[in-house]
């Protein structure tokens, strides 16, 4: 349906996208948008993605689900959804092939919702539709024959047990499937807390995705009596971590540690941007080239709402991680809300950090990180500050290229 030569092409030369580091992506929708002729709506977006200077695009789940959202799958191999038909879906591929952008399905992989009732009466069979999974398929642990889970449950409904071989035989089979004849090139795996990162492994190195990221969320740590976030994250950044270095290295995490220290943060306590070492104190700071940050999600923000960054500073977050290392990532909403779009200083920053070639593993000079203020040089070719407090580089070889509301970045 589409061909990924060119970006086969790129792979080789640069030796793969997570070594080269150059990646920003963006998430194309959020709670409402299956609601919407949503293929439809982002076809018309595609050039002006790839004229941003987005290299992945993270779509919706396109498969057949008993939630709108698509999150609760049932026939895997039914690419019409609530997002749009089989047609407009092959008609947004192909139009963001043309235009050289990624495509990373939503990989919906811990769970299935059964077509028929097993012997205990759950659905968790999988008659009449393509892998026609029985009972076996299912844990224990959530009701079916098959062995107890290797991650936590995702209850009332079947989750899938990856331990058995006939199992990961048939996601594979589909994987392949969706990356080749249909046209996805990268893949998001979905609450991968669910089970083990060796699996998520054995997908990779099977499907041959260009480019992937897990879902791997965890709660930050919090001390009563008030439960406020605690300034030292470094157990639940190595969480992350000790997951990522499961898969092989071969999957990046979303970086939930610097989302929940940046939205506590920007609140008037920036100190917390500098950890006991020095560096950047989610995962970002420890390993960056798997590190996928971001500020907001359809979980997290969107109607959702489960842990929002506050909304009056949702410039400083992306002034922060536009300019810092790890791979960030945008927010639908945030591009494209019609009525408070941050579309033009996104676009700026995310010029600057081409033209500057920040990257992945950029370094971080931390020069100021107090209540009202941090500053930081990446890579000495770039310098930034967030926050009220009044500040700018002592060098007058620095110049300043962008600046809004309680942000500025400077380049040389």
């Amino acid at each position: 349906m589409v061909s990924d030569d060119r970006f086969e092409e790129q792979v080789a030369q640069n030796g793969g996208f997570i070594k080269n580091g150059r990646e920003i992506l963006f998430q194309a929708f959020n709670w409402e948008s299956n609601k919407h002729k949503w293929w439809s709506n982002l076809e018309e977006k595609v050039t002006d993605l790839a004229k941003s200077g987005f290299t992945s695009v993270w779509l919706p789940p396109p498969t057949q689900s008993l939630s709108r959202e698509g999150y609760l799958p049932q026939n895997l191999y039914c690419l019409d959804s609530c997002y749009g038909s089989l047609d407009e879906l092959k008609a947004l591929l192909q139009k963001m092939n043309e235009n050289n952008i990624r495509a990373m399905a939503d990989v919906v992989i811990n769970h299935r919702i059964g077509t028929t009732q097993g012997s205990n009466g759950m659905y968790n069979r999988y008659d009449g539709i393509p892998i026609s999974w029985d009972e076996h398929a299912v844990t224990s642990c959530s009701g079916g024959k098959g062995n107890k889970s290797t991650g936590d449950n995702f209850d009332g409904v079947p989750n899938i047990d990856h331990t058995q071989q006939f199992v990961r035989k048939d996601i594979i089979e589909w994987l392949i499937w969706l990356r080749k004849p249909v046209g996805f090139q990268d893949f998001r795996f979905d609450f991968t807390k669910g089970y083990a990162p060796k699996y998520v492994k054995e997908y990779i190195e099977e499907s041959k995705p260009l480019f992937a990221v897990g879902e791997y969320w965890d709660s930050c740590e919090y001390s009563p009596p008030d439960y406020r976030l605690n300034y030292n994250q470094d157990k639940h950044r190595q969480r992350i971590i000790n997951w990522i270095d499961s898969t092989g290295g071969l999957c990046a995490a979303f970086d939930f540690t610097t989302k929940g220290i940046l939205q506590e943060a920007v609140k008037g306590e920036l100190w917390r941007l500098r950890d006991p070492e020095g560096k950047p104190p989610g995962v970002m700071g420890w390993w960056p080239s798997r590190s996928v940050t971001f500020i907001e999600n359809h979980d997290t923000g969107s109607t959702q709402g489960h842990w929002p960054f506050p909304s009056d500073h949702v410039m400083e977050g992306y002034a922060y991680i536009l300019t810092h290392p790890g791979i960030p990532t945008v927010f639908y909403d945030h591009f494209y809300d019609e009525e408070h779009s941050l579309h033009g200083q996104i676009v700026k920053l995310m010029e600057i950090r081409k033209r500057q070639d920040i990257h992945s593993r950029s370094t971080v000079k931390i020069l100021e990180a107090r209540s009202d203020l941090y500053s930081a040089i990446i890579d000495d070719k770039l310098c930034m500050k967030i926050g009220n407090g009044a500040w700018c580089p002592s060098d007058p070889q620095w110049r300043l290229a962008a600046c809004g509301h309680r942000y500025a970045v400077w380049h040389k």
